[in-house]
Parts: structure tokens; sequence; C-alpha cells
């Protein structure tokens, strides 16, 4: 985050282009004040967005461009941050690796202690001072991860059903998208990614080919190392069954 982005949360000093626009920020709270704003990758923002979000965690009110105070008391600040992550990644500092587990755990007590060290060396202390209170979350196993497959594959059958398409993915294809998009270090992004690259893109080339169409059962499975993808049509009975469970 550059330095003329307060400008854009705050609003224009009169005079300058977007004066009447006020601020993103502080007119989305003076709008809504009971608010849950966040700061995503705080440690790159510029240090005059420090000195903003200092006054609000001190004097839980703003000012911005037009002279008006913002009441921030009733909002919630959560601001996350990657710092330390890559050393710890490569375990350069602690001697293992996020990837290395011994009998399935982590020395947590270590690895959070190391986190907390490098937001100090990072941050101004009066900065930190202001925080309430810091979370350090784990690195994420396999076990959340297959949790995290079947919310996206969720999200994708909600979207298909209002096209009265329903899809059903077997636990091998399940399985096999894990070990394709799992990755510790980098969480489920790469998750989401594998799925959109299996399925999504793969039903999408489907519906234009017109070999999915509504009124559809899809079955997704696994063989030979593939994920394959069946499509045939929702018998008569079965969707008058859904209709009335509707």
């Amino acid at each position: 985050m550059e330095r003329h982005e307060v400008g854009k949360l705050i609003g224009a000093p009169p005079g300058y282009v977007g004066y009447d626009e006020g601020g993103k920020l502080t007119e989305a709270i003076r709008r809504r004040p009971y608010s849950v704003v966040l700061f995503d990758e705080i440690e790159k923002a510029h240090e005059d967005i420090f000195n903003t979000l200092l006054q609000i965690l001190e004097d839980g009110r703003l000012t911005d461009g037009q002279g008006h105070t913002v009441d921030f008391r009733n909002a919630v600040i959560i601001m996350t941050s990657n710092v330390g992550a890559k050393e710890l990644a490569k375990g350069t500092s602690l001697g293992f690796s996020v990837t290395e587990e011994t009998d399935g755990y982590f020395d947590w007590s270590k690895t959070k202690s190391y986190i907390l060290d490098a937001v100090q060396k990072t941050f101004r202390p009066e900065f930190i001072n202001r925080i309430d209170e810091m979370v350090v979350f784990r690195p994420l196993n396999k076990k959340e991860m297959l949790s995290i497959v079947d919310i996206m594959l969720n999200e994708i059958k909600k979207r298909l059903l209002v096209h009265d398409i329903d899809i059903n993915v077997s636990e091998e294809a399940k399985g096999f998208i894990l070990e394709k998009g799992y990755n510790p270090k980098f969480g489920a992004r790469p998750l989401r990614r594998k799925i959109q690259q299996l399925i999504e893109d793969r039903l999408a080339d489907l519906l234009l080919e017109g070999k999915v169409k509504r009124g559809s059962q899809v079955f997704i499975g696994l063989s030979n190392g593939e994920i394959t993808v069946k499509s045939r049509k929702t018998p008569k009975k079965q969707k008058k069954e859904k209709k009335a469970a509707v």
C-alpha cells in the first residue's frame, strides 16, 4: 500500500481532486459504524498508513479529508500478516520446516515464539502496543484441507443446482484433488486452483459442448489415476422427489 493510498482511505484534502467524494474507509464506517475492517498483509503498508491506524487504534476515531471526525469505536479492526512465514517455511532459524512433523505434531510453542519475535522486530512498538490480541495460525494439515475440499466442491454444487444440474464427487476423487493440491507452505490457494483445473474447467467445456445440460446428473470419480466426469439425465421420479423435498 503506497503513500497516496492514505488519501483514498480518508479522502482528499480541500482543493484536491476527489475532495467531495470522501474516503473509502471513513465513508464506509460513517454509514455503517458496526463493521469489520480487514487490512490484509499489513506489513506491506506505507508508514503513513500506520500513522493513520495509530489514531484509529488509540482514539477510536479518525479525521477525514473534509475535517469530519469518524467514530471507529464500534468497528472491529483485523490485520493479517505473513511476517516470519518465509523464514519459517525454510526452517532456517528453527532447525525444522513447517512441512516436517514429529509424531504428527509441530513444536508449536517454539514456532509461535519465533513468529511473535519476528512481529516485534518488524512493527513499531507503539503500533504493537495498540493491538488487543495477536493470533498465530497453525499450518493446515491434510484432514483440515480435506474439509476445505468439501467446502469448495459444495460451492460448485450450489452454483450448478441453480441450473438444475446435480454433481456428485467420489471420496477417491476428493483424495486425488487433495494430493495434487496440498501444499502446507501455501495453504488452501493451490487447492482452489487444482479444483478449477480438474473440475470447473472440465465442467465448463462439457456445458459448452452440450454434453451436460439442464436436468443432468454429473458423477465425478477417479480411474487409472485420472479424474473422470460422467453425465446422465436425471430420472423423472428423482426430479419429483427433489421438488417435493424443496
